[in-house]
């Protein structure tokens, strides 16, 4: 359907139909074209650039911004990198103060009684809570922007647009059970917890540290049975894994060979500190350290993504799918922040079901004795039981489809538009029409 200079980090994520060529195009400047014609063109900058911070539509774009270019549809910035900067987190300040502040705290944790660090989390909030960007516990920045992107395209080409949809099926949204496994204690919680996902016909992933207590075999192999999945939490959960490349290959051999005894799929960094550059050299199938938004984290930032992506270059494929978290993790919505009950948890999952993403929620069997993450976790998973449009998959199997998407590709055919590639039998082709959003659904 159309033609470009150059990928196009857009299409490529949403699986929009193009191929590359050579064409003319303005001096510094990528350009796409309708197949076919000689114009007229979208065009980007092909490099170069003021790195800043705008505000387009009502939402911040954080990129390189060129001087302006004639025509009706010259973007000032390249799209990958706004999606790029979104999903790693490289809008922020990146300040050595800041980091060495973040190291400071995990040296000294395993020394502050477990009391005082929660009084000292609970007081931070007051600090935290200033941020503006991204905003808790909703930040619809990267949406709108996709939002926008799927207008502005589609209005430059005239007509519908066709892409891949977001789930197989005919799911609209994905709703997606984890666990972190932070102490022994938390051993106890696990039948807790399943408990109530046997009584929804749920499974979940669980994710364990393989050198702070010791994990049972049998409890693994009773989990894998239920048709659960293992993943890894780190190595000791100090916050170290991540702290440094040296320090991130001396402990891999170690976690990577947990992986492969525990047969687990992904991983997730304890208290989700992350590092972009280095998240790639992991070799899981899947990582699940990132959330959309979370201020009051001891890491705050977030990607502000309600759907997977790729850690590496923009767009993908890559070799690992990360998978945000979405909903408020149970000890920062209840004990940090101290809410009575779950009502941010059902409200944040319906806003994720109204706009097509992933409800990917963390909780820790360690809290289980808190009547308001049972209850809650019970309320929530009661709420969407009949719901026909979810996908209530396991994270590797949302990884394995993200996987499979991300290589297939949607081609015309005499009677309209299919799907080639490995998500064909069971992915389906949407149209984005001008004025219509692309991915938000009205609810009846």
């Amino acid at each position: 359907m159309f033609e470009a200079t150059a990928s196009f980090a857009f299409f490529d994520y949403f699986r929009i139909p193009y191929r590359i060529m050579a064409f003319p195009a303005p001096a510094g400047r990528h350009a796409l074209r309708r197949a076919g014609t000689d114009g007229p063109l979208l065009t980007w900058p092909s490099g170069g650039g003021v790195l800043g911070r705008r505000e387009v539509a009502g939402f911040p774009i954080h990129a390189h911004f060129s001087e302006p270019a004639a025509g009706d549809f010259a973007l000032p910035f390249d799209p990958g990198e706004v999606m790029w900067r979104y999903w790693s987190e490289h809008y922020q300040d990146r300040s050595r103060a800041r980091a060495a502040l973040v190291r400071l705290y995990y040296l000294l944790r395993p020394v502050i009684p477990r009391a005082a660090q929660i009084r000292l989390r609970q007081a931070f909030t007051r600090v935290q809570e200033q941020a503006v960007f991204p905003a808790f516990p909703v930040e619809t920045a990267l949406h709108d922007f996709h939002e926008w992107m799927f207008q502005l395209v589609a209005s430059f080409a005239g007509g519908p647009v066709p892409w891949l949809g977001l789930w197989p099926g005919a799911h609209s949204w994905a709703l997606v059970l984890t666990h972190d496994v932070e102490t022994a204690g938390g051993l106890a919680g696990i039948e807790v917890l399943r408990e109530i996902e046997r009584a929804a016909g749920q499974t979940s992933s669980w994710n364990f540290v393989p050198l702070r207590y010791r994990t049972p075999d049998a409890l693994l192999a009773a989990l894998r049975a239920e048709g659960c999945e293992i993943g890894v939490h780190g190595l000791r959960h100090d916050g170290r894994d991540l702290a440094s490349p040296r320090v991130l290959r001396r402990r891999l051999p170690a976690i990577r060979s947990y992986a492969q005894r525990w047969q687990a799929a992904g991983f997730r960094s304890p208290a989700t500190q992350r590092s972009w550059e280095l998240m790639s050299e992991l070799g899981f199938a899947y990582d699940s350290s990132y959330h959309d938004t979370a201020p009051y984290e001891p890491r705050p930032g977030g990607s502000c993504s309600y759907l997977p992506y790729f850690v590496g270059s923009p767009g993908g494929p890559g070799d690992m799918v990360e998978l945000p978290i979405t909903l408020p993790m149970d000890h920062t919505l209840f004990t940090i922040l101290r809410h009575p009950d779950a009502t941010l948890w059902l409200e944040k999952a319906a806003h994720l079901r109204d706009h097509g993403g992933m409800a990917l929620l963390l909780t820790h069997p360690d809290y289980a004795t808190d009547p308001r993450v049972t209850d809650g976790y019970r309320q929530l998973l009661d709420k969407f039981q009949d719901d026909p449009t979810v996908w209530r998959p396991l994270p590797g199997e949302v990884a394995a489809w993200w996987q499979r998407r991300a290589t297939s590709t949607v081609s015309r055919t005499p009677t309209g538009w299919s799907v080639r590639g490995p998500a064909a039998a069971d992915a389906t082709v949407r149209e984005c029409r001008p004025g219509v959003p692309a991915l938000t659904r009205s609810r009846p």
